[in-house]
């Protein structure tokens, strides 16, 4: 690891040349959910999902409580990553191999790791991309995440020398037969009609196209909210002096934000959703600013039996968010499309 004399009380992130192939690093600060933070995640983004929302439907379908929100675990792991990770990045591109596993609850408390799995300089000699796998885990020391993602993050110093090109191969997708199914469901219980949707697995097919229609305004306000309740450090979401020196001189919104909020809208048309279960791809494609207002669409690329629950079904779907138009609108390579997120999600079926 190449050394960097920098004031030791103070911890300014790590550069590109920090980093080292097989390097773990365990993040510090864990963090016990409450209640008030899914309150709070609940009031930012107005998502309606049934698991979410009603403690009895939970308990009723077999959890032990209403579960977290899938996206607030998400985030929650990927902030205890980003002072280590990406506190110095110019780009979070892309993530993959994501699975999510036991369900977490209010009171848990979610501690983070992160495994160095590939390095590459880009040509400029200034920026390189790091390609991480994070490991979210309770108090229990049960995973309840592990995802990959790749970062472009500056240099310190431009002269360092590049170290060996690793770039991992990784999956297209997770296996519909390796997703974790929470213990102890049952479905049979799943009532549509509290649920807010009639549309059951059965009745989605591949190719299938929906637009969310709804739209919503971001507020510069609720992203830096939300980005602090996930206790995301990232300089560019909050330091207007940071946000003059990149090339938009406009703070930019977490791109997590797009996914919650892309998620939330995903619920007109994907009602009875009720878990995501896996990543199996992500990235962000256009930066997203305060003033900007999202829609969403979803394409359904797979649909595939659970074979340990067989009033389950999973479809892969395609989340796709755009920014200022209707998501009927965006056409091919269109700059407003902001958002590509390929997921796994859980319905019931009839």
């Amino acid at each position: 690891m190449t050394t960097i004399d920098r004031n030791q009380k103070t911890h300014a992130g790590n550069f590109f040349e920090d980093f080292n192939i097989g390097q773990v690093i365990h993040h510090t600060t864990p963090k016990t959910i409450t209640v008030g933070d899914t309150a709070l995640y609940s009031a930012i983004y107005g998502s309606r999902f049934i698991l979410q929302s009603s403690e009895p439907f939970a308990k009723n379908l077999g959890y032990a409580q209403m579960p977290v929100d899938d996206l607030l675990v998400f985030h929650i792991v990927f902030g205890k990553s980003v002072p280590d990770i990406s506190l110095n990045a110019v780009a979070n591109l892309g993530y993959a191999e994501g699975i999510f596993g036991v369900p977490v609850y209010t009171g848990d408390t979610l501690s983070a790791r992160s495994e160095v799995i590939g390095l590459k300089q880009n040509s400029n000699g200034k920026t390189g991309v790091v390609y991480v796998r994070t490991t979210g885990c309770n108090q229990h020391g049960e995973i309840v995440l592990r995802y990959v993602r790749w970062v472009m993050v500056n240099k310190f110093d431009a002269n360092s020398p590049a170290p060996d090109i690793m770039i991992p191969t990784l999956k297209s997708a997770i296996s519909a037969d390796t997703l974790i199914i929470p213990p102890g469901i049952d479905i049979a219980k799943y009532d549509t009609t509290v649920a807010g949707s009639p549309h059951y697995w059965d009745a989605y097919q591949v190719g299938d196209t929906i637009d969310h229609i709804d739209g919503i305004t971001i507020e510069e306000a609720e992203h830096m909210t939300a980005t602090r309740l996930y206790q995301n450090t990232a300089r560019v979401h909050f330091n207007q002096h940071v946000a003059d020196n990149n090339r938009f001189s406009r703070r930019l919104i977490y791109g997590g934000h797009i996914i919650s909020l892309a998620r939330a809208l995903s619920f007109n048309g994907l009602g009875n959703a009720f878990h995501i279960a896996a990543i199996n791809g992500g990235r962000h494609i256009s930066p997203t600013f305060a003033g900007d207002t999202l829609y969403a669409g979803s394409q359904i690329i797979d649909k595939a039996y659970i074979s340990r629950h067989s009033d389950i079904g999973a479809i892969r779907m395609q989340l796709t968010a755009a920014k200022n138009k209707p998501i009927s609108q965006l056409s091919e390579d269109d700059l407003d499309c902001v958002l590509e997120f390929d997921i796994w999600v859980l319905l019931p079926k009839k």
